[in-house]
């Protein structure tokens, strides 16, 4: 069936559309990106999602829940037509949704036992009214009622799409937060293992906007970092964040990586003096560092790192990753036939369809969860579940 995924993400800057063709059942499935559409959020409307998930306010969040359901569903729209696919030709829509709030680690309630929660919004009741197309979506919280950490859960696409037969390989995501995901050679699915690194995008992003007084909200092409240099005692101290020494399953957000971290890498900076250029290049060599840590926590050395996610266009960035790897081959999703913009969006469609067919897609090696579940919940588009399965 031809699925659409949605996808936006930790660093909240817009929603990705991928098209997605799929066929195939179980665990082996051929999957096949017809096009891909990404919509960018106002200034305003990024201040707001990033206002909710620090401080919102109840109405806050409700009406942010179905302002991002209508944006949602116009991105499906425009998604569909550009790639030429006829509406009625779609069956599914897979919304990750825009996480506000993610608190995987458990809190003990009197009486009810240890709480893991998390948070989406955008409504899928709006998104199936708009398009007329069944609609999944929250498909964290079955994990974390599993007692899993609720992510990450694309490494599930990871392995369908970048496995080898021979070699291990690890697949590694630079979005707002960095995750990392550990291929075994072959088909041992039940051997993946997968965790979010630290912060990504996210921290250069904030560093930039409060640096620039929000004129500027980006490093674009990582040229800012590319004029700057290391300074090793900042370094040092963001290298001691405790969540970088946790075993995994873990993962995170903007809990513990949002503005209340940035601003304290900005009073060391400030302590030390730094440039602008000289922190984003301190931040980008961080980043790399967290990433190739991974290795102690997986005991494997891959032949190679495959990466997506915004990052991969940051110089800067990316010359970090070939300088900690090397002689390990660093390259992109696209260099591999894949692509690293619609990746995620494309992984979601992939776990919608897994849901409608009722295939778990959790690994619970990767996320805690004490046994495999089918993830999401449905909401029937204008045919019903009928139009799904061609009833």
């Amino acid at each position: 069936m031809i699925v659409v995924g949605l996808m936006s993400g930790t660093s909240a800057d817009g929603v990705d559309a991928a098209v997605v063709d799929i066929r195939g059942t179980g665990h082996r499935l051929d999957i096949k990106l017809l096009g891909h559409h990404g919509r960018s959020y106002s200034p305003r409307l990024r201040q707001r999602i990033l206002h909710v998930a620090e401080c919102g306010t109840v109405a806050e969040i409700c009406h942010l829940n179905a302002l991002l359901g209508e944006v949602f569903a116009k991105t499906v729209q425009v998604a569909i037509t550009r790639c030429r696919v006829k509406p009625q030709q779609v069956k599914l829509i897979g919304s990750h949704g825009q996480t506000v709030h993610h608190l995987p680690e458990s809190i003990v309630e009197r009486g009810v036992g240890r709480i893991h929660s998390t948070l989406q919004i955008g409504n899928p009741a709006v998104i199936a009214e708009r398009t007329g197309i069944t609609t999944v979506s929250d498909f964290r919280s079955r994990d974390l009622a599993a007692g899993g950490e609720g992510a990450p859960l694309v490494p599930y696409t990871h392995f369908l799409v970048f496995r080898q037969k021979t070699a291990i390989r690890w697949v590694v995501n630079l979005g707002g937060i960095a995750n990392i995901t550990a291929l075994p050679r072959g088909e041992r699915f039940a051997s993946v293992r997968a965790f979010d690194t630290g912060p990504c995008n996210m921290l250069l992003d904030a560093l930039v906007t409060a640096e620039t007084n929000a004129r500027t909200t980006m490093d674009r092409g990582g040229r800012l970092a590319q004029r700057g240099h290391v300074h090793s005692g900042l370094l040092r101290w963001l290298l001691s964040h405790p969540y970088l020494h946790r075993s995994p399953p873990k993962s995170t957000g903007r809990e513990l990586f949002g503005e209340s971290y940035a601003q304290k890498v900005l009073a060391q900076a400030r302590r030390r003096h730094l440039s602008l250029n000289d922190l984003l290049a301190t931040g980008c060599h961080f980043i790399a560092h967290t990433i190739r840590d991974a290795q102690k926590w997986t005991n494997a050395v891959p032949r190679d790192v495959v990466c997506g996610g915004g990052g991969v266009r940051n110089v800067r960035l990316w010359a970090e990753l070939q300088k900690i790897f090397d002689p390990i081959l660093v390259r992109t999703m696209d260099d591999c036939g894949s692509s690293s913009q619609a990746f995620e969006a494309q992984a979601f469609a992939v776990l919608a369809y897994q849901t409608v067919h009722e295939v778990c897609a959790n690994v619970p090696r990767v996320t805690g969860a004490r046994h495999p579940v089918i993830l999401g919940s449905v909401t029937p588009g204008l045919h019903g579940f009928g139009k799904v399965f061609g009833l």
